[in-house]
């Protein structure tokens, strides 16, 4: 059952007043693939509009808290830990993870994976001048602990 429609089929947000705080945590990832040359020039420092991925790591914290205000539906949480890592991967990838926790009555999965594309767009953002061609890509939540529905981890 999609618990986001009422039993008309009508979208509604989900009543959880009545669910217990829990700790809940979810990890997400995404990828963006670039030219070596652009991964090279973030590397080294020598973009001129500063540190990419630091930028990238703050937009993908900004937005795992305003998730609420763009994804339809989705509660307000108060969250306790946002971690955003970029890394690059080979000479042509860079990889981002998104990790979101709260003790509270709904699930972070969506905040997590807020983060984690908002990170990559950041990235794409600050890079297309030297590199329109780069490719977001493999947006996935890769785990989820806590709640009703209990723990959840991606195939490899």
């Amino acid at each position: 059952m999609l618990t986001h429609l009422d039993s008309q089929g009508h979208a509604h947000m989900v009543d959880v007043t009545d669910k217990a705080n829990t700790a809940r945590e979810a990890e997400a990832e995404a990828w963006v693939r670039m030219l070596p040359e652009t991964l090279r020039l973030i590397q080294q420092g020598g973009h001129p509009k500063g540190d990419v991925f630091a930028v990238a790591r703050i937009a993908g914290i900004m937005a795992a808290k305003k998730t609420h205000e763009l994804i339809p539906l989705c509660h307000p949480l108060l969250l306790t830990g946002i971690k955003v890592e970029l890394a690059a991967e080979g000479e042509d990838r860079v990889r981002i993870t998104a990790r979101c926790k709260l003790a509270g009555q709904t699930g972070v999965e969506m905040e997590a994976l807020t983060a984690a594309s908002v990170a990559a767009l950041t990235l794409y953002d600050m890079c297309k001048a030297v590199d329109r061609g780069m490719l977001i890509e493999q947006i996935r939540l890769l785990e989820k602990q806590g709640g009703k529905s209990g723990h959840y981890r991606a195939d490899a």
